[in-house]
């Protein structure tokens, strides 16, 4: 087994399709090498090889054979282009050739029971290596995506949008916010530096709403701030003190629809709200005829069901 060099050769075009989708391809190939680690073994602190030592004892290195990537259920697909990535890294592992990776789905598309989603052309020894962890990440990413078009769907026609949160797999939250926007979500934001979230312990350490929202803008002035409300009382307070994207946390519908027209009421300027806070599918469009912008739901990335696929190897 050879160590990984800094830049693993990949297949033309990968690199571009991942930035297409808007990810970072040294943080995927970062991911994916955290992956295969826990599976060969490697050392973090030493740099011992790892090793696959049912493959490499009862597949000789110069065997090739062919493999598919098989759907066993319905759903919403994505992760696809990880494929040729995760290939590619155990090849370099191994020092055997990458496996070509012919992917016939594209991200977003609904697939079907049995369909093939993608054929891997290359050393057997390398396929099978590469399984769990091309596995791992694909069905993941593919039960966001499949969980998030369910919510999609229901709220399709009622201008509302399904987001997504922070309560993402540690390590994983690029991959897994790209899944939800293959199922047809919408991402909020990256993390803490992106957008100003005032809650109620940010609001009880400042002293109030106006005063926290304040502080924000005084340090942070280009960061958009977003105010989380419990109340219409508080929805108008925070509009009033600058807010124009308010948080509506637990709230019943009849409670967020007033909510609404308070905080629109309060100003001239347009207000954005979203709601939060024991959401479910079957409820979502009745939260979404409250006349709210967003809909958000940690659910989508903490509580998705896999879709299942599975590497066939037809022939080795």
């Amino acid at each position: 087994m050879n160590h990984w060099e800094s830049e693993t050769p990949w297949e033309p075009g990968v690199v571009e399709r991942l930035t297409a989708a808007g990810l970072d391809p040294a943080r995927v190939r970062a991911v994916v090498r955290d992956a295969l680690g826990e599976d060969l073994g490697l050392s973090q602190t030493s740099g011992a090889p790892g090793h696959d030592v049912t493959s490499e004892a009862t597949i000789g290195a110069d065997v090739v054979g062919e493999a598919h990537v098989v759907a066993r259920a319905a759903g919403v697909i994505s992760g696809m282009p990880l494929i040729p990535v995760v290939l590619a890294e155990v090849a370099a592992w191994t020092g055997l050739p990458a496996p070509v990776a012919e992917l016939l789905r594209e991200d977003g598309e609904a697939v079907v029971r049995d369909d093939v989603l993608a054929v891997l052309r290359g050393p057997v020894q390398v396929l099978l290596i590469a399984e769990r962890t091309l596995l791992n990440l694909v069905c993941r990413t593919s039960g966001i995506s499949t969980h998030t078009r369910a919510w999609a769907d229901q709220l399709a026609g009622t201008g509302a949008q399904v987001l997504d949160t922070r309560k993402t797999t540690p390590g994983l939250r690029m991959l897994e916010k790209y899944a939800v926007r293959c199922g047809g979500g919408t991402n909020k934001r990256m993390g803490l530096y992106d957008v100003a979230m005032v809650k109620d312990n940010h609001k009880i350490a400042a002293g109030s709403i106006a005063e926290a929202y304040r502080r924000v803008r005084e340090r942070f002035p280009q960061v958009a701030v977003q105010v989380e409300v419990t109340t219409p009382a508080e929805a108008v307070e925070a509009v009033r003190a600058g807010a124009r994207f308010l948080l509506c946390d637990n709230m019943s519908p009849e409670l967020l629809a007033e909510s609404v027209r308070s905080a629109r009421a309060a100003t001239g300027d347009p207000v954005e709200l979203e709601a939060t806070g024991g959401l479910t599918v079957e409820v979502a469009a009745e939260y979404a005829r409250t006349g709210v912008d967003y809909l958000s739901v940690g659910g989508l990335t903490h509580s998705s069901p896999i879709l299942d696929v599975a590497v066939d190897l037809v022939r080795g």
